[in-house]
C-alpha cells in the first residue's frame, strides 16, 4: 500500500487494547476474541479507529513470539474486515524489526507501531537507517512511536522530516521531546498522520492533526470516539472540556496506581474488569489493582457518567 492509502486508514482513535491471561499468565485467546467483539459492538470500527495490539498497554514486551503473532492473528480474524488491526513493535534492532514486520503482514495487520532502537543508542543517522530499511521491506504503514523519555528514543522534527520519503512511514505518534514545541511537528500533517500522545487531542485537531491514542479507550470506546467526533466537526473546547473532566482525573489514579506497581497493563486491566470485560491479570512482577484502588477507580468511573454495571 502507498502512504496515501496508509494514511486513511491509520486515523482516528488509536485503541490501544490490553492482552488478557488465564489465572496462570498464559494468553486467553477466546477472551480476546471476545472482547475484539465487543470493541467493535462499541464503536472500534473502520474510518474511527485502529485497534492496536500488543502496545506496552497490552503488556506486548511481556509476549513471547509465539504468542505475539498468535495473538495479532485471533483479532484480525476476529474483526473480518470490521476494524483495522495494528500491532507493536518494540525497541527491537532492524532486523528483528523487519522479522516481525513481515509476519505481522501475513497476518493481515495493516500498520505496525515501531519503536526506537533504544538498545542500539542509535544516532540520528542510525535512526533514519533503522526506519528507511523497515519501510523499504514491508508493504504496511508504520506509525513511528516517539519515546523520548526513554534514553535514545527521541525523534525530532528535523529527523521525521528526513523520512518524508520513506514510503511506509505513514505516521507520528506525536509528544514533544526536550527543546521542542507541540507545535513544531504540525509543519509535517500533509506527509504524516500527526497522533497525539500527549493528552491533548483537541489541539491535535485543531492544528490538523489525525487521531490520538489514551489510556481507557477499550474500557469505553464511545466516549473517545465521541471526543473524536466532536474533533473532526470542530468542537474544540467542548472536546477539550470532556477529555479534562475525564482522563485528567485518570491519570491521577493511574499514576497513584504505579507508585504500587507498576505496567500500564494493570490499570488499564481495572479499567476493563470495573465495565464488566474482566482481562485477568497482568504478568508478573506487576499485581493486580487491589480492592480499595478498585472501588476509589469504580466511583470516578460512576462519576464520568461511564455505565458502569452494578453502578
Amino acid at each position: 500500500m502507498n502512504r496515501d492509502k496508509l494514511r486513511s486508514l491509520i486515523t482516528g482513535v488509536i485503541a490501544t487494547v490490553p492482552t488478557p491471561f488465564d489465572e496462570s499468565y498464559r494468553v486467553d485467546y477466546g477472551r480476546m476474541a471476545e472482547a475484539t467483539n465487543h470493541w467493535i459492538e462499541n464503536g472500534v470500527v473502520n474510518g474511527k479507529a485502529v485497534i492496536k495490539v500488543a502496545a506496552a498497554m497490552g503488556e506486548g514486551p511481556q509476549l513471547s513470539e509465539s504468542e505475539w503473532s498468535k495473538l495479532i492473528k485471533t483479532v484480525v480474524e476476529t474483526t473480518a474486515g470490521r476494524a483495522q488491526v495494528m500491532a507493536a513493535i518494540h525497541y527491537k534492532d532492524t532486523v528483528r524489526t523487519i522479522e516481525d514486520a513481515k509476519i505481522a503482514t501475513d497476518l493481515g495487520a495493516i500498520g505496525l507501531q515501531v519503536s526506537p532502537p533504544i538498545f542500539n543508542q542509535p544516532s540520528e543517522t542510525d535512526m533514519l537507517r533503522h526506519f528507511s530499511m523497515i519501510s523499504d521491506a514491508i508493504d504496511i504503514g508504520i506509525l513511528v512511536y516517539n519515546t523520548h523519555w526513554m534514553p535514545g528514543g527521541a525523534i525530532y522534527p528535523d529527523t521525521f522530516r528526513k523520512m518524508s520519503d520513506f514510503e511506509q512511514v505513514a505516521a507520528i505518534k506525536w509528544s514533544p521531546p526536550s527543546g521542542t514545541e507541540y507545535e513544531d511537528i504540525f509543519e509535517l500533517k500533509d506527509i504524516f498522520n500527526i497522533i497525539d500522545n500527549a493528552d491533548r487531542p483537541a489541539d491535535c485537531g485543531r492544528l490538523g492533526g489525525h487521531g490520538f491514542v489514551s489510556d481507557g479507550i477499550a474500557a469505553y470506546p464511545p466516549f473517545y470516539v465521541g471526543t473524536w467526533d466532536m474533533i473532526l466537526e470542530g468542537k474544540y473546547e467542548e472536546a477539550e472540556a470532556q477529555w479534562d473532566a475525564v482522563v485528567r482525573p485518570l491519570r491521577v489514579l493511574a499514576h497513584k496506581w504505579a507508585r504500587i506497581s507498576g505496567g500500564e497493563g494493570s490499570f488499564e486491566k481495572a479499567l476493563q474488569e470495573n465495565m464488566g470485560i474482566p482481562m485477568g491479570p497482568p504478568r508478573p512482577p506487576s499485581i493486580p489493582v487491589d480492592a480499595e484502588n478498585m472501588k476509589e477507580l469504580k466511583q470516578a468511573m460512576i462519576g464520568w457518567g461511564w455505565p458502569v454495571p452494578n453502578a
